[in-house]
């Protein structure tokens, strides 16, 4: 495998690379790093917890300058996610001087606009909020130079793909773009031939779309005995679990039914505060939680090791 020091990244970031234990790339992070830093755009096809994240964040902090305004934007599905990315983004630059902001629905504008007001170079943003900024004229794009798309399959299927576009049309042209997305729809196609220019795929085999280490298997169950069948299957199970459904009413039924068994079980979905939200994660993340409750597009992009 290759060393990080051998891709063409600056101490300050390989300091904060190795402050979080690695040293060697993950295959993603080996193959886009060198792409992206030459300048040629990029579309990936990738899973949760492949590495993805490391790979167009610290291509982004290697190219990004202090003080200069808003230089990196990346666009995700779910406050979750995007908290996510930007704690990764502070770990990996926290020498680099890098500030990152994090605006999405749920949380106060103030508290949002404070933070833009002090300074950052990378916005983590979901497109609607994002846009609200910049009609608002808190967020500018002029200076922007590299634009992440994550999960973007996901963002097509909420309903984002015009909010992209809208945003996208505002950018400078001027720019490194890549598109991270776990499936690859003809939408996601015609999204990548309009905005990125000539960029080098990064695609999946079909043996490969499982995802490394997971195995799969599937029962056809009526739906009166699938509360009966959870416990069956769950009881075994030694460390973290996520039940993904399908609605947010499904989700409090099954997370009210794992609690009457004396599960330690948390949930998130849509109607949910964004500080019982961030509590539930946090709970999950902290381990004080076995078992994640969640929309399959809640918990998309989620990267939790020990599930």
């Amino acid at each position: 495998m290759t060393k990080f020091q051998d891709l063409g990244l600056s101490d300050d970031v390989l300091k904060g690379i190795t402050d979080q234990g690695f040293e060697e790339a993950f295959p993603i992070q080996e193959a886009v790093i060198p792409v992206l830093l030459s300048g040629r755009d990029v579309v990936g096809q990738a899973h949760t917890g492949s590495g993805k994240t490391a790979a167009f964040a610290l291509s982004m902090l290697q190219e990004i300058q202090p003080k200069k305004g808003i230089q990196g934007l990346i666009m995700a599905p779910t406050r979750e996610l995007a908290m996510q990315i930007t704690d990764e983004i502070k770990k990996f630059g926290k020498h680099t001087g890098i500030r990152t902001a994090t605006v999405y629905g749920g949380q106060g504008m103030g508290i949002q606009l404070d933070a833009l007001h002090r300074g950052v170079e990378i916005v983590v943003a979901i497109p609607g909020r994002l846009i609200d900024h910049l009609k608002r004229g808190s967020i500018e794009l002029r200076d922007v130079s590299h634009i992440v798309l994550d999960e973007a399959d996901t963002m097509l299927d909420m309903g984002f793909v015009d909010d992209i576009s809208f945003i996208l049309d505002l950018a400078p042209e001027d720019r490194v773009m890549s598109l991270f997305s776990a499936t690859m729809p003809t939408e996601i196609l015609r999204l990548s031939e309009e905005y990125l220019k000539n960029p080098k795929q990064f695609l999946l085999d079909a043996d490969d779309l499982s995802g490394e280490g997971i195995d799969q298997a599937y029962l056809v169950i009526k739906d009166r005995d699938k509360f009966k069948y959870l416990i069956d299957f769950i009881k075994p199970i030694k460390g973290q679990s996520i039940v993904f459904c399908s609605t947010k009413y499904r989700t409090r039924d099954v997370a009210k039914f794992l609690h009457q068994e004396k599960f330690n079980a948390v949930a998130i979905e849509g109607d949910m505060s964004q500080h019982r939200r961030e509590q539930s994660m946090g709970k999950f993340r902290s381990g004080k939680a076995d078992i994640l409750v969640a929309t399959d597009v809640a918990s998309r992009g989620i990267d939790v090791p020990r599930v």
